[in-house]
């Protein structure tokens, strides 16, 4: 009865109850936010089910599951072994290749002028990138970003997830991974609920009912020859970028050559799903209760929203030059499409216009600058690399 006893005891001393903090308390309770956020709510559920569920596992304390390589053994923690994947940039490239597999830049081509709106809407990622260096002076110290922190913490604002990962590993500030995808990634589901309120701020009703012309149809000479030349000439011009724009228009270029459909099929589908999978629990496994609840990751989170709603506010107020620019031709609204959200940030615009005018369809119009949004945010990635990596 006491060998009975004392294993009792033995395993009761070994078991997760034993570490549980604080901290790993109130992480798991965040886990379940975000998992009622994606399962109830259906905000971004591919993404924010596995980093979710990531957060859970991390913050179960005792399980090894992150722990690093032992030579004694000769085992590595799962999600250890996962984050390897994170780490030296392979998931958000290929995820890049899938999104690229994806996406028609036939909206972009017909009308190439709204390059010039998702260029516009990178606004929020340098007022961002300025606030995040001034957040030590206004906080006297008490929370302050290194200069890659604050890039890391800007490109947030292009409301793209895999861009904001690889930028902050390849600049090396892994500490503030967690904090950065998950507002990332939380601001791009929450599109819906962000962009109306700016939209309609920096439009009239006037401004809203403006009818564009239909988009001249795109051939597949220009589909095809779009990813080639759009990969030579931002290498040449920005040789940072060729990672992310390069993987993106490979994979747009499975999809439009017409001869390689079960590669374009496979990019799209399986490789996509697993690339996802992998990504977001990578991105989970890095908020430990010791690294995420800290006033850095607060004030992350309300940079970020600054970030994206600047971008937001960029995109339209170019849209509105661009309006006068064409003597009322071109709706401003199409702007807040420029963020590089795909194809979510179209639909809010689209969702906007018809609940005033119910016959009238921008969704094609406002697909032209969100596509020109996923290259411009590479192309902002590539700027603070070239600049912050000498």
């Amino acid at each position: 009865m006491e060998m009975y006893l004392t294993a009792l005891k033995d395993l009761l001393a070994q078991s997760g109850f034993m570490g549980l903090t604080q901290g790993n308390i109130i992480m798991i309770i965040v886990s379940f936010v975000l998992l009622y956020l994606a399962i109830g709510k259906g905000f971004e559920p591919l993404l924010l089910v596995p980093i979710a569920f990531g957060c859970l596992l991390v913050n179960l304390p005792l399980s090894g599951i992150t722990d690093g390589f032992n030579p004694e053994t000769h085992t590595i923690g799962f999600l250890r072994s996962l984050y390897y994947g994170a780490e030296f940039e392979i998931y958000p490239i290929l995820i890049f290749l899938g999104i690229g597999a994806m996406t028609d830049f036939a909206p972009l081509i017909a009308n190439p002028i709204t390059f010039l709106l998702g260029a516009a809407a990178q606004f929020g990622v340098f007022v961002a990138f300025i606030g995040a260096n001034w957040v030590g002076a206004l906080t006297n110290g008490l929370v302050s970003f290194n200069i890659k922190e604050a890039a890391s913490i800007a490109i947030i604002g292009g409301a793209d997830g895999p861009t904001s990962i690889y930028l902050t590993v390849m600049l090396g500030q892994k500490q503030i991974l967690g904090a950065v995808a998950v507002a990332a990634y939380s601001y791009m589901s929450l599109v819906p609920m962000i962009q109306p309120p700016v939209i309609y701020a920096m439009t009239s009703k006037k401004d809203r009912g403006i009818v564009m012309g239909q988009l001249r149809p795109v051939t597949k000479r220009e589909k095809i020859l779009f990813p080639i030349i759009c990969t030579v000439v931002s290498g040449l011009i920005l040789p940072a970028c060729v990672p992310l724009v390069g993987t993106l228009m490979f994979g747009n270029l499975l999809k439009e050559c017409g001869v390689t459909e079960r590669l374009s099929l496979t990019a799209q589908n399986e490789l996509m799903n697993i690339v996802t999978i992998f990504l977001a629990l990578s991105v989970g496994s890095t908020m430990e209760a010791d690294k995420f609840l800290t006033l850095q990751t607060l004030a992350i989170i309300a940079l970020g929203l600054v970030a994206f709603a600047f971008s937001t506010f960029g995109g339209l107020l170019f849209g509105q030059i661009m309006k006068h620019l064409s003597g009322g031709k071109i709706n401003p609204m199409i702007g807040a499409a420029g963020v590089s959200a795909v194809p979510m940030a179209a639909r809010v615009v689209q969702r906007c216009v018809q609940k005033e005018y119910p016959g009238h369809f921008l969704l094609m119009h406002a697909m032209g600058p969100n596509v020109a949004g996923v290259i411009g945010t590479a192309v902002a990635a590539g700027v603070m690399l070239t600049l912050l990596s000498q």
